[in-house]
């Protein structure tokens, strides 16, 4: 089986911004404040609508076979068409069972908007069964199929009143959560050049949630303890191998495994 764990980080499409509001002649901050503003007077957050977001990060832990690899799409130069295209083409190629944190609240929306924005084609994400009957009863777009794990939405018996965040979940299971740093953050890294710590951030909220992942999976039977002291192992195993201070970071955080 190849599990793909996922999260993107995103900032406001100014761009859109500037059509949708008329502010041209506005800068980038001053259209990102605007935008703000009228998501707080609609809605009492800042917290944009979907279609306003422009993705800048997409992060993955991949485990395959023997594999086991953390790393963030494309590299500091690469547009968000090339990141959003890659996401995709990356299930073209594996078919991998997704599993994000409240991926279907927010990220793959985002990533579909955004995929129609580029144009960017995603043939095996949005199979259903006509080309491929295995799909029929699970692909990536039912909420209850498993192609695509919601553990946010899973774990709160998809009721909204009961949902929690990936940080206090992992603070629950003693693993590392935000260290320091949180998405209300992003943009003003964004604007400040530091893309670098942007992707590194994600790329911790992704490791946070294939451990929540790896609970899950022992707590409905498909992992016993021994594979699940493994698998974490495993990520001990590859994070001490990495040059990556957020992954050393990460490590250090996480403390040593229980007796």
């Amino acid at each position: 089986m190849t599990v793909l764990v996922f999260d993107i980080e995103t900032v406001p499409d100014v761009e859109l911004g500037r059509r949708t509001y008329g502010l041209e002649g506005l800068s980038d901050h001053q259209v990102a404040e605007a935008m703000f503003a009228e998501a707080r007077r609609h809605s009492g957050s800042d917290f944009l609508p979907h279609e306003q977001h422009r993705v800048v990060a997409i992060s993955c832990v991949l485990r395959q076979a023997d594999t086991l690899k953390v790393w963030s799409l494309g590299d500091l130069d690469s547009g968000e068409a090339e990141l959003v295209r890659r996401f995709f083409d990356g299930i073209d190629r594996y078919t991998p069972d997704l599993v994000s944190w409240n991926g279907g609240g927010f990220d793959l929306p985002v990533l579909h908007y955004r995929a129609l924005r580029h144009g960017v084609v995603a043939r095996r994400y949005w199979e259903t069964g006509h080309g491929d009957s295995s799909f029929r009863w699970n692909n990536y777009l039912s909420r209850y199929h498993e192609r695509h794990t919601d553990l946010m939405d899973v774990l709160s018996g998809y009721q909204p009143r009961a949902k929690a965040s990936l940080s206090d979940m992992a603070y629950l299971l003693g693993l590392p959560g935000k260290l320091g740093f949180s998405g209300d953050q992003v943009w003003g890294a964004y604007e400040a050049g530091d893309l670098e710590g942007i992707r590194r951030y994600c790329e911790t909220d992704v490791l946070n949630t294939w451990l929540v992942y790896l609970r899950f999976q022992h707590m409905r039977g498909h992992i016993d303890a021994t594979d699940l002291a493994a698998e974490e192992s495993k990520v001990r195993e590859m994070l001490a191998a990495s040059t990556e201070p957020h992954l050393a970071e990460f490590l250090a955080a996480w403390g040593p495994p229980a007796a």
